[in-house]
């Protein structure tokens, strides 16, 4: 999978970013050009939906053991990798059919919270057992989340690429393309939503700090991102009619 939000509609943290990225010999690929090597990588089974001046999506199916499906309704899509061992358990608590898969049952969470939720979001995110990552745009809010669970099973990359965009990947060859230095890991047991920003859902009291990282050739590359346990939030993002996951007011 790979995703790319256009710059604007995404603020990663500024520690994403390396210097090093300008002075990389080597020559990056646009966000389109990568786009296009993807889908060229899975001719027969590969798509991409993109949105004008704001995002592209491109989804192939899995070639692994991890499990890896694509989903939409009501103008908000979404990639998940992995699988939910509490699938059955969430979808009776939402009111959804037993037969509805992984991305179904987090796009109508996302959405359920977003309008008309009482609760954080790192509560409900915190209620997902087992090993996943996801990736939720939101083409009517323009809004972009992520998250991935804390077992390190399931991997994701991201970075900023040279025009800006952020890229958002399970193939960190396809990150590279185009972020070259200006890329981390998504850090596991944490969650990322365009306006309320990085937050780990496994320990929310907490920050989350950038450690710096450095490459095989000694080169500074974007930041691996920690929980810091000296450092404490004043406030959580709460959902509801006053704040939402959409605003994150």
């Amino acid at each position: 999978m790979l995703c790319a939000f256009m710059n604007g509609v995404v603020n990663p943290p500024k520690e994403l970013h390396s210097q090093a990225s300008s002075q990389s010999s080597c020559n990056p690929k646009t966000p389109e050009e990568t786009l296009k090597d993807f889908l060229a990588s899975n001719p027969d089974n590969g798509f991409s939906l993109t949105f004008a001046g704001k995002a592209s999506l491109a989804y192939a199916p899995p070639q692994s053991s991890h499990k890896r499906l694509f989903c939409s309704t009501d103008d908000i899509y979404c990639i998940f990798l992995g699988s939910l061992n509490n699938l059955c358990t969430l979808n009776k608590q939402y009111g959804l059919s037993k037969g509805g898969n992984e991305a179904m049952f987090v796009i109508e969470a996302y959405r359920t919270l977003r309008d008309r939720g009482p609760l954080p979001a790192h509560r409900v995110i915190k209620d997902l057992e087992g090993s996943f990552g996801f990736v939720i745009y939101d083409n009517k809010a323009g809004a972009v989340f992520a998250a991935l669970g804390a077992d390190k099973t399931v991997n994701l990359y991201w970075g900023i690429a040279v025009d800006g965009s952020v890229m958002i990947s399970d193939n960190v060859d396809l990150i590279k393309e185009s972020c070259r230095k200006s890329f981390a890991p998504f850090p596991a047991g944490c969650m990322y939503h365009s306006e309320g920003g990085l937050i780990s859902f496994e320990h929310p009291t907490y920050k989350v700090k950038a450690m710096p990282r450095i490459d095989s050739e000694g080169a500074m590359c974007g930041s691996y991102f920690t929980v810091d346990a000296y450092s404490k939030v004043n406030s959580m993002p709460r959902v509801g009619s006053a704040a939402n996951w959409a605003t994150w007011g």
